[in-house]
C-alpha cells in the first residue's frame, strides 16, 4: 500500500516545500497539491518538483472547466519535465459553487468534457498535429467560427512521457464508469470500504469491460483522516466539519453529490438534516449531526491495532493508496505518523 498526502493549498510555498523534503525521507510516496480558489496548485507543483526526488507529484484536483484541454496537456508535460517524469494528472468536475461562482463558466457536461479532455491530451502528449472533431470541443475551430486562421499544431517539446497518468476524481455512476473505462487512478472521496462494491462495484465493472489493458490495473486512492493513538477517539470531532461541508454545503438540495453519497451509505435521515442546517448558516451544528460511525468509517483514527485492521480493510475494497489527512499540530508530528503508517503498511 502506497501513501500519499495533500498540502495546505493555502499555505506558504517554501514551508510546505520543506515538510514534504522530510515526508519524503519518512517513506512518503505521493504528495497532492488542490486548487480551489487560492493559489493555484501548478506553481506550487513546480516549486516541489524542484525540492523533491523521488515523491510522485499529483494536482489534487485540476478542474476540468478552468483550463483549455490543450492548456491542461501542456501543463502536465511540463510539469512531468521538471519533476523528472513523477506527475499525475489529477482531473475533476469540482462543482457549479467554484466553477460558476468563482471562474464564471458553465458548469455543463461534466461527463462528455472529461472524455474530451483525455482523449486530447493523449493526442497532445504523443505529439499528434492535433485535430479533435467533439461534441464540446473543437480544435481547431472549425470554419465559420473564430477568424479561420486555425491550423492543426503539435507540441514543439517532447514530453518525457507520452502517456502521463490520469487520475480521475468521481462519485457519481457514470463518471465512476467512465473512470474506470480511460483513467489510470480513481480517487473517490469519503471512501467506506465496507460499502464500496455495493455503491461503486456495479460502474467499475461497466467501465473495465470497456478498458484499454495497455492502461494497466486502476490505481484506487482513498483519503482518509489519520491519527494512531491510544488515546485518538475524540480526534473524530475534528473529521465531522469536513463532512458536514460536503455533505451540508457543497451544492443545492437534489444537486449535492455528497448528500446523495452519505445517503447510499445509509445516513439519507442525517444527511437531510445536515443539509438543512447548513444551508440555514448553522455549521456547527449540522457538524453535529454527523453520525460518530460514518466519520469513524471513512477515517484510520485509533490505537495501532484498529489502524492497522482498517488498512487490510481498504485494501481488501481495493484501495492502492492511502492519501492521508494526518491529524497533527506541527510538520514533525506530521512526520511521525507517516512514519507510523508506513510501518502498519
Amino acid at each position: 500500500m502506497r501513501i500519499g498526502l495533500g498540502i495546505n493549498y493555502s499555505g506558504g510555498f517554501t514551508e510546505a516545500a520543506a515538510e514534504v523534503a522530510d515526508l519524503e525521507r519518512a517513506g512518503l510516496d505521493i504528495v497532492f497539491v488542490p486548487e480551489a480558489y487560492s493559489f493555484d496548485a501548478v506553481s506550487a507543483l513546480g516549486f516541489l518538483a524542484a525540492k523533491t526526488t523521488r515523491l510522485q507529484l499529483a494536482s489534487g484536483i485540476l478542474q476540468i472547466y478552468t483550463r483549455t484541454p490543450s492548456l491542461t496537456a501542456m501543463t502536465a508535460a511540463g510539469l512531468d519535465f521538471v519533476s523528472g517524469g513523477r506527475f499525475i494528472l489529477g482531473l475533476g468536475a469540482s462543482g457549479p459553487q467554484v466553477i460558476e461562482g468563482f471562474h464564471g463558466v458553465p458548469y455543463d457536461a461534466p461527463i462528455g468534457r472529461t472524455r474530451e479532455l483525455v482523449e486530447i491530451c493523449r493526442k497532445v502528449w504523443r505529439r499528434e498535429r492535433l485535430e479533435y472533431d467533439g461534441k464540446y470541443y473543437q480544435i481547431p475551430l472549425p470554419q465559420g467560427q473564430g477568424t479561420g486562421l486555425g491550423k492543426a499544431l503539435k507540441l514543439i517539446n517532447h514530453p518525457v512521457r507520452e502517456r502521463i497518468p490520469v487520475l480521475l476524481a468521481s462519485i457519481g455512476p457514470k463518471n465512476v464508469e467512465l473512470t474506470a473505462e480511460i483513467a489510470e487512478g480513481w480517487q473517490p472521496i469519503f471512501f467506506l470500504p465496507e460499502q464500496a462494491n455495493k455503491i461503486w462495484g456495479e460502474s467499475l465493472e461497466a467501465g473495465f469491460a470497456k478498458r484499454d489493458p495497455q492502461l494497466g490495473p486502476l490505481e484506487v486512492y482513498a483519503s482518509p483522516t489519520l491519527a494512531i493513538g491510544e488515546n485518538v477517539e475524540p480526534l473524530l470531532e475534528f473529521v465531522k466539519p469536513h463532512l458536514a461541508l460536503y455533505i451540508g454545503g457543497m451544492g443545492a438540495k437534489g444537486k449535492n453529490f455528497y448528500h446523495a453519497l452519505a445517503t447510499k451509505y445509509g445516513y439519507g435521515t442525517e444527511a437531510d438534516r445536515i443539509q438543512e442546517l447548513y444551508l440555514a448558516g448553522k455549521k456547527e451544528e449540522a457538524a453535529k449531526v454527523v453520525p460518530d460511525a460514518l466519520a469513524r468509517d471513512v477515517s484510520l483514527i485509533g490505537p495501532a491495532s484498529y489502524v492497522k485492521e482498517r488498512v487490510a480493510a481498504f485494501a481488501e475494497a481495493g484501495v492502492t493508496v492511502l492519501n492521508v489527512l494526518p491529524m497533527a499540530a506541527t510538520a514533525a508530528e506530521r512526520v511521525k505518523l507517516i512514519e507510523q503508517l508506513r510501518e502498519l503498511c
